[in-house]
C-alpha cells in the first residue's frame, strides 16, 4: 500500500502504522496546545490524508483492523478541535469537504494558528 501511494506522490512508502502513529501524535499534540506555526500545522494535517487515500485502496481485514483506532482518534480531534469552516483556508488551499478535519483548528491556539481564526489566542500554561 505505501509504496503504491508513494508512486502516486507521497514522499515515502509509508506504513498504516506509520500514518496512524503520526496522526496520534497530533492530536495528543492539540489536545495539549498545538506548539508549531500554522504551516507545520498544515503539513501534519496530511497524515489524515494519507489515511484516508490509503483506506480507499486497503483489503477489508486491514480496515477492519486500524478502523476503531482512527475513529477513536478522530473523535479525540473533533474533541480537541472547532469546526470553523475556514480557519486554514488564508493559508493552505481547502480540499473536498470530505477530509473534513482541514476545516477545523484547535481548542486552544498558540501562535499563527490563534490569529488566523480571528479568535484571540489563549496561552498554554508551560509544564
Amino acid at each position: 500500500m505505501g509504496e503504491l501511494l508513494h508512486q502516486r506522490g507521497w514522499r515515502t512508502a509509508f506504513t498504516v502504522a506509520e500514518r496512524v502513529n503520526a496522526w496520534a501524535t497530533l492530536v495528543s499534540a492539540i489536545e495539549q496546545g498545538y506548539g508549531d506555526d500554522i504551516y507545520e500545522y498544515t503539513n501534519d494535517l496530511y497524515c489524515r490524508n494519507w489515511l484516508h487515500e490509503a483506506w480507499l485502496l486497503l483489503d477489508e481485514h486491514i480496515v477492519q483492523l486500524w478502523t476503531p483506532r482512527i475513529k477513536a482518534l478522530d473523535d479525540r480531534y473533533k474533541a480537541a478541535t472547532i469546526d470553523d469552516g475556514l480557519a486554514l483556508d488564508q493559508f493552505h488551499r481547502l480540499p473536498g469537504p470530505d477530509l473534513w478535519w482541514w476545516r477545523r483548528h484547535p481548542r486552544i491556539l498558540t501562535k499563527d494558528l490563534g490569529r488566523c481564526s480571528g479568535t484571540p489566542v489563549r496561552a498554554v500554561p508551560q509544564l
